[in-house]
């Protein structure tokens, strides 16, 4: 089975979203919520503008506490950005019904292996004439090598993305 990969496409989002982070302005309406986690750690960016109110909320959550607390929208915006900066990555498909036992011990705990990234993002620029969208559950990997790696260790790779566009109910590329 042959996975997709999203180096590509974290390139275009990692531009999009520094756009957006750094020139909220040039967007007529826009929500994201990104969840990061990495290294037994949670990071978390929301940000929503509407009817031209923006309201926004980054926190962090240690894996030794387990207590969230509010963090510096640049620190949220740095975690995320250094993720995005990774080499490669894969996408879950959205089909994880039919994990049991280890595999699905194995999946929900990637964020202690490699980090992974929840991407719910939806905007609209100023001129456009319709918002576009997007929701995607993305692993990352400092090169080809190590996305391999995590690939073949799987028990279950139908889990990963094998054909790009994504287009599922629950995640999915662009729309």
């Amino acid at each position: 089975m042959t996975v997709e990969r999203y180096a590509d496409y974290l390139r275009e989002l990692r531009t999009l979203f520094a756009e957006l982070d750094k020139q909220p302005d040039r967007f007529q309406t826009f929500h994201v919520h990104i969840e990061l986690a990495a290294a037994g750690k949670l990071v978390v960016y929301e940000k929503t503008k509407r009817k031209g109110q923006t309201d926004s909320l980054y926190y962090g959550r240690s894996g030794r506490t387990g207590t969230a607390r509010q963090i510096a929208q640049e620190t949220a915006y740095g975690a995320i950005d250094h993720f995005m900066a990774l080499g490669q990555f894969v996408a879950f498909n959205g089909n994880l019904e039919n994990l049991k036992g280890e595999d699905a011990a194995q999946v929900l705990t990637v964020g202690s292996q490699y980090p992974s990234c929840a991407v719910n993002f939806t905007y609209r620029k100023k001129g456009q004439p319709m918002a576009r969208t997007m929701f995607m559950i993305l692993v990352g990997f400092n090169d080809d090598e190590d996305a391999d790696k995590y690939v073949s260790t799987l028990g279950d790779p139908s889990i990963l993305v094998d054909e790009r566009p994504l287009r599922s109910d629950k995640v999915y590329e662009w729309k």
